[in-house]
């Protein structure tokens, strides 16, 4: 029993739009499609067909239209196919006038040979010239909407990924301008700090210097007295 209910996803759109056209290029029905669908994604057919004309079908209308032309395109090229092969067949079976068959007299030895007689000869040419032989054209592969939606999606995974790459490219660059930034805020403050050090280093000679004085001067006052 199919009781699935929720929401339709794109991905799930996209298997509906997909199998609705491969039907109507192949010639199927659109009920065929829908029940097609619904096996898969655990729907009922009227479900689906309900989606199809509410939501995705017109989405897809120039798609519709290019299938129902390749539909038109399909048949008219098998009925040409059917129509040529019945002609091939019927020139195939057409009744040729037998070939006028010439006794050939014993040949007057041993090694003697029999020669063709030229109109023999003649009548042998003519079958090998006529298109009775010639070779049946060669049928191309045509292109389907199948192998266009595969390019398309083909296509866009490249899109998005060399846009991926691009805004990862960006974020990248963002990141080194900030970095930069922030090394030449920490170079700037230690050059703030090396100049805090040296006057503190002067200071702290200077109160050495002090020091030293002020221990000889009280040395010098103890000996005086």
């Amino acid at each position: 029993m199919k009781v699935r209910q929720d929401a339709w996803s794109h991905e799930d759109d996209l298997l509906l739009a997909e199998t609705v056209l491969r039907y109507i290029r192949d010639g199927g029905t659109q009920l065929a499609a829908f029940e097609e669908v619904g096996d898969k994604l655990n729907r009922t057919s009227a479900a689906c067909g309900f989606r199809w004309n509410a939501e995705v079908r017109k989405k897809y209308e120039p798609a519709v239209a290019i299938a129902k032309k390749q539909r038109k395109e399909r048949k008219r090229a098998l009925d040409k196919l059917k129509k040529v092969d019945s002609t091939e067949s019927k020139k195939m079976i057409k009744t040729k006038p037998p070939l006028e068959m010439e006794w050939l007299p014993a040949p007057s030895s041993p090694t003697a040979q029999w020669s063709v007689p030229s109109s023999l000869q003649a009548q042998l040419q003519e079958e090998e010239d006529s298109d009775l032989y010639q070779p049946l054209p060669v049928k191309q592969k045509s292109i389907t909407l199948d192998d266009c939606i595969y390019f398309m999606q083909n296509l866009k995974r490249e899109q998005q990924t060399g846009q991926g790459s691009h805004l990862e490219q960006e974020r990248l660059k963002n990141e080194n301008h900030l970095l930069k930034r922030r090394i030449a805020m920490l170079e700037d403050q230690i050059q703030k700090l090396e100049e805090m050090q040296s006057v503190i280093n002067d200071d702290y000679e200077m109160l050495v210097q002090i020091m030293d004085r002020a221990k000889k001067m009280t040395a010098l006052q103890n000996e005086v007295m």
